[in-house]
């Protein structure tokens, strides 16, 4: 664990640095329902949850994590809903602080339980989670079915969802957390 590392709350001074991280290491073509956004960082940030938090190396943002008490409309569950550590500074620990900053901030917000969500091709992700305490509860399976008379070739990305659409399926507990690229 690199000890220089401060994890302190993300404020406004640390917006850019966020948002530009998450660009980095978020890939939003793994899911149709998975974006990146000024809005989701902001929205999160405007939260009294006191559940973001960023991790600084001098004053450059090598990692943060967004959380919320916000999750399937219930005052007791909390989302740790999106983790992100630079590339340069992964398998430093980082990552693992985070949570657990984030966690007790959520546990001490009134919490009984986080949920997080990992895509299962994700095995750095699901090994983080589960040395932080979390356990798996449910497996969700995302089907897509084509339209037989699209002559489209292959598979192709779906476009991203508005931030309106995407704000919804999270107060809704619908919508996954987004991991690296890892």
């Amino acid at each position: 664990m690199d000890l220089a590392i401060a994890v302190v709350p993300m404020g406004l001074g640390h917006l850019r640095q966020v948002l530009d991280l998450g660009h980095q290491v978020f890939d939003t073509t793994t899911k149709p329902y998975t974006s990146w956004s000024l809005t989701a960082v902001a929205e999160h940030l405007d939260s009294p949850d006191n559940a973001c938090w960023v991790a600084l190396d001098s004053d450059r943002v090598v990692g943060f994590v967004l959380g919320s008490m916000e999750f399937e409309h219930r005052d007791d569950w909390a989302y740790l809903e999106w983790i992100a550590v630079a590339p340069d500074m992964q398998g430093h620990g980082i990552a693992r602080r985070l949570v657990d900053v984030c966690s007790e901030a959520l546990f001490a917000r009134g919490a009984r339980h986080i949920v997080t969500d990992v895509e299962d091709r994700n095995s750095a992700s699901g090994a983080l989670m589960t040395s932080a305490g979390f356990v798996p509860a449910a497996t969700v399976t995302l089907l897509v079915r084509p339209n037989p008379d699209d002559s489209g070739t292959g598979d192709q990305p779906l476009p991203p969802m508005s931030a309106t659409t995407r704000h919804d399926l999270i107060r809704r507990g619908r919508l996954s957390v987004d991991h690296p690229r890892r």
